[in-house]
């Protein structure tokens, strides 16, 4: 997969953070992608000590749409040279996580992502960043809230609450599995918030976490799909 020129990398928050609010207007918060054929899931691990080690081991997964079937799976380790900020993870994990898409054979149709989308405080989550840089619809799916409230979904699956962020939908709660934890969800680029929410319950097989980021997840672990 060729991955398109970008920005160079901030070494510092402070340029990272102009980075984001300059990026941020790009994303489109709207669409529903069709013709699905292959959906990506990636993922990353910090080996060594945790969310601040200083080695990343990057995850990316191919799979079939619908059928939901292993097609490619790539990882790549990479230094860290970004300090961990919070809500500035994406740039200690795309550089890495791009290497790992650059060896895709085949471009995905939709991507999902594990970590926040558009439910970011500056509206610019790895989510909105991936997709934006690959010029793909892609979605966040998160397992803890970054900012934003929310009223709590009910327990059965495919339940979902409106996350806001002073008073404006920023993405939702939704509940992947009966009585289990929800998901934090939000578009990422070219695609809309219900059809977000509605794309994830379709790649979700009775796991907290949908397939693509389930399986992103295990590799990334190092426990192989």
């Amino acid at each position: 997969m060729r991955i398109p020129p970008h920005d160079p990398w901030p070494a510092i928050p402070a340029d990272a953070i102009a980075l984001q609010k300059r990026l941020a207007p790009r994303v489109v918060l709207e669409g529903d992608p069709q013709g699905v054929r292959f959906v990506a899931g990636c993922d990353l691990a910090f080996l060594g000590r945790g969310r601040r080690g200083d080695t990343a081991r990057a995850a990316v997964v191919l799979l079939s749409y619908p059928k939901l079937t292993p097609v490619e799976q790539h990882t790549v380790e990479a230094p860290v040279t970004f300090p961990y900020v919070p809500g500035l993870l994406a740039f200690r994990e795309i550089p890495a996580l791009l290497q790992a898409f650059e060896m895709l054979e085949q471009a995905p149709d939709l991507l999902l992502v594990d970590g926040q989308g558009y439910a970011h405080p500056r509206r610019f989550g790895i989510a909105c960043h991936l997709g934006l840089l690959l010029d793909l619809p892609a979605i966040g799916v998160a397992k803890s809230r970054l900012t934003g409230e929310h009223d709590e979904p009910a327990p059965a699956a495919g339940s979902r609450a409106d996350l806001r962020d002073g008073g404006a939908l920023i993405g939702c709660v939704l509940r992947t599995r009966d009585g289990g934890r929800p998901l934090y969800v939000s578009p990422g680029h070219r695609v809309g918030f219900g059809p977000a929410a509605d794309w994830v319950m379709r790649l979700s097989r009775g796991y907290r976490l949908p397939e693509p980021t389930r399986l992103a997840d295990r590799l990334a672990g190092g426990r192989g799909l």
